[in-house]
């Protein structure tokens, strides 16, 4: 999976309009159609499960509906990890201040009431919408690596925890590879400093581009540190993927006249793989042992794999 943080240009904005009355939604969807993609929903259930798939940028709810309705759909959605930054926009017919104060209590980011008057609704769907795109860059910016531009440490922590409690409930393998720059210290030494950022840069592409499925993920360990995660792979598969990136490096020819290994630079890989059990397999653990392995590959020559199974 490419991680690279960024969305076509061209890419409109996903509206989610939730109401058990047809004509609500007819006239909310031509307000809208021209510069949102518009999704319908017609019940508290359906919406959740829309949000779901669909991950919009925006919910526009309303309170009464029944079964469940929009403060429990808002409240539900805010306690979901991957629901809970999208914005919800009540629309209601009342003016109550205290069904208002219910709803910033349960996340809502706004209030729109019936009859919706065009001009105001269009002018608070478009201020949340910048504050969504706001937001979101601030969060892409947070789990990006700055130099690379690929995934930074701390969404490898997240997704290989997250990844660890499916392979759990799962019982199906996860693997790791943890990967060195062979001899950097001494390129930078030797051709400095931009260099050797323009070199990092070029093998996290190189590595990135290996992965293609799409719950895989590259990302910068450290230094010259980086860290490959792909769920559901045995130790075939991470071998067969570790050795893969050792060789496209490998074959970007950059030349380094520091190395002992053919002058160019090369990279050495420790690949871990489990089926992980409750209390037993950590990160921690998966972490260490994929180490050790990378210490046996620089020990017994460098720009290698070598393979741990726990």
């Amino acid at each position: 999976m490419r991680h690279r943080f960024t969305a076509p240009a061209s890419q409109r904005p996903k509206m989610l309009i939730v109401d058990d009355q047809p004509i609500n939604i007819r006239i909310l969807y031509e307000l809208f159609r021209i510069d949102f993609d518009v999704y319908m929903a017609g019940s508290g259930m359906e919406a959740m499960e829309k949000c779901a798939s669909l991950l919009p940028d925006l919910v526009l709810l309303d309170v009464v509906m029944p079964g469940m309705d929009g403060f429990e759909v808002c409240r539900q959605l805010k306690a979901t990890p991957s629901l809970a930054a999208i914005p919800v926009i009540f629309i209601t017919a009342n003016y109550d201040e205290k069904e208002e104060v219910n709803g910033f209590l349960v996340g809502a980011a706004d209030f729109i009431h019936k009859p919706v008057n065009a001009v105001i609704t269009r002018a608070r769907i478009h201020n949340q919408l910048l504050l969504k795109r706001q937001a979101d860059t601030l969060r892409t910016l947070a789990l990006q690596d700055g130099l690379t531009g690929i995934a930074n440490r701390r969404l490898f922590e997240d997704s290989l925890n997250a990844a660890m409690l499916q392979a759990i409930r799962d019982q199906t393998p996860l693997a790791i590879a943890l990967i060195d720059v062979d001899f950097f210290k001494q390129y930078n030494d030797h051709y400095g400093h931009q260099a050797g950022d323009e070199c990092l840069r070029r093998i996290a592409d190189a590595l990135d581009g290996v992965l293609a499925r799409p719950y895989d993920l590259m990302a910068r360990y450290g230094g010259e540190e980086f860290v490959a995660l792909a769920p559901g792979a045995d130790g075939s598969g991470i071998l067969l993927l570790a050795q893969t990136m050792v060789e496209r490096v490998r074959e970007l020819q950059i030349e380094h006249q520091r190395s002992s290994i053919g002058g160019v630079v090369t990279i050495s890989a420790g690949a871990v793989s489990v089926i992980p059990e409750r209390g037993v397999t950590n990160a921690q653990v998966m972490l260490g042992a994929a180490d050790e392995q990378l210490y046996l590959a620089k020990s017994s020559g460098r720009a290698r794999v070598c393979l741990g199974i726990l």
